[in-house]
């Protein structure tokens, strides 16, 4: 009886023992486990407070624990190249704007003209109002027309196999009235090269290059269009003969509405997007795109893919 009644004391003392020490350890679990979470849950708590217009403020200090340390970091690259990205967005939207505005209030101010009781209506007036608006709209038209096919290159297909220099020769045939008026030479210097792309973005991203290499271009010069395969890589490159680009301005020249030439740049009837389009081209190809100096005078574009 008395080994059993101690069996029974133990067994009840066991229970209360395990019970206390389960609630000790679960007390002191949940404070250590808080301590140890809270720079994780102040992590939490900073991200939910970003906006677009506080990255900047947003950044998080190096913490002592080496996982949040690294988080940290990865954080705030990814708040940089956020930062980076909505800048060149405002940049971009604020271009768009002006270039939209400036043949807007153009038309506008031509229609107040027209309108207006003190000048009278007559046939020469009527004609050079049409004649303006009819540029004006042609301009806005070919604007709208890039930044749709901009927004939509993601999705166009590159499964096409493409001979590259036939479609190099495609474009120097259609361009060559426009270099005839501009008496521009026109040569191919290609390798039987192909690749695997779009067959349709690849030849605006070469007829856009061939065409300012004609536009840009000196009377008599000429635009030599080259394309060569080297180990995995292909090069094509466009040079020309022309006056060439400003050292300040060959890393922004890709930039939307970025013109060294605004004057001319509109006389010839550009928008400002060609060579925008062409890096967006070259980008979703999975190449690079450089400008540098011909040395015979002018400007090479230089595409690797």
């Amino acid at each position: 009886m008395q080994v059993y009644n101690n069996k029974a004391d133990y067994k009840k003392n066991s229970l209360l023992f395990s019970a206390l020490m389960a609630l000790v350890g679960s007390v002191a679990t949940y404070f250590i486990s808080g301590r140890a979470l809270k720079p994780l849950c102040e992590f939490s708590d900073r991200i939910e407070e970003v906006q677009a217009q506080n990255l900047s403020d947003s950044r998080i200090e190096e913490s002592s624990v080496a996982e949040l340390n690294r988080l940290s970091v990865s954080y705030n690259r990814m708040l940089a190249r956020l930062s980076e990205a909505f800048k060149t967005q405002r940049h971009f939207t604020a271009n768009a704007a002006h270039e939209f505005r400036t043949p807007l209030a153009v038309m506008q101010l031509q229609l107040d003209l027209y309108n207006s009781t003190e000048h009278p209506i007559n046939e020469a007036c009527a004609q050079q109002t049409i004649r303006m608006m009819t540029e004006q709209n042609e301009r806005l038209s070919k604007m709208v027309k890039t930044l749709l096919d901009m927004s939509e290159l993601q999705t166009v297909a590159r499964d096409d196999e493409i001979a590259l220099d036939a479609l190099i020769e495609e474009v120097l045939a259609d361009l060559e009235p426009l270099a005839q008026e501009k008496t521009i030479h026109l040569t191919a210097q290609c390798d039987t090269v192909t690749m695997t792309g779009s067959d349709i973005l690849l030849y605006r991203l070469v007829y856009n290059l061939v065409e300012n290499a004609i536009k840009y271009n000196t009377p008599g010069g000429t635009v030599t269009v080259g394309a060569v395969q080297q180990d995995k890589h292909i090069r094509l490159t466009v040079a020309d003969t022309g006056t060439g680009i400003p050292e300040e301005l060959k890393e922004r020249v890709f930039e939307p509405f970025v013109r060294f030439d605004k004057s001319r740049s509109r006389a010839l009837g550009g928008v400002g997007l060609g060579l925008a389009l062409v890096r967006e081209i070259v980008n979703v190809h999975g190449g690079s795109i450089s400008v540098k100096d011909n040395p015979d005078g002018g400007t090479t574009f230089e595409v690797i893919f």
